[in-house]
């Protein structure tokens, strides 16, 4: 006698390609930013002198975007940004 067939194996989760560090670090410049410009635009009650904040974070995305040699090719960014930070991925 042969008990129940076994669960099926679930499909393995795919893990995103090595990035470059200078990918790596212009992604992670980027989900900075992002925190940051959600923190303060978010609070109805922040003035509006609350947006130089971003300043810092958005200067520090375009050095290292420039230095991904990523500056102006956006889809290739925002695709490295996207395996980086899947469903799978908490923000």
């Amino acid at each position: 006698m042969t008990g129940p067939d076994p669960a099926p194996v679930p499909p393995p989760v795919p893990v995103p390609p090595p990035v470059p560090d200078a990918e790596l670090a212009a992604v992670q410049a980027y989900v900075r930013l992002l925190r940051t410009a959600r923190a303060v635009l978010a609070d109805p009650q922040r003035p509006p002198s609350a947006v130089p904040l971003l300043s810092v974070p958005m200067a520090e995305a375009d050095e290292a975007l420039r230095a991904a040699g990523l500056a102006g090719n956006e889809a290739e960014f925002l695709r490295l940004v996207a395996a980086r930070s899947g469903p799978s991925r908490a923000e």
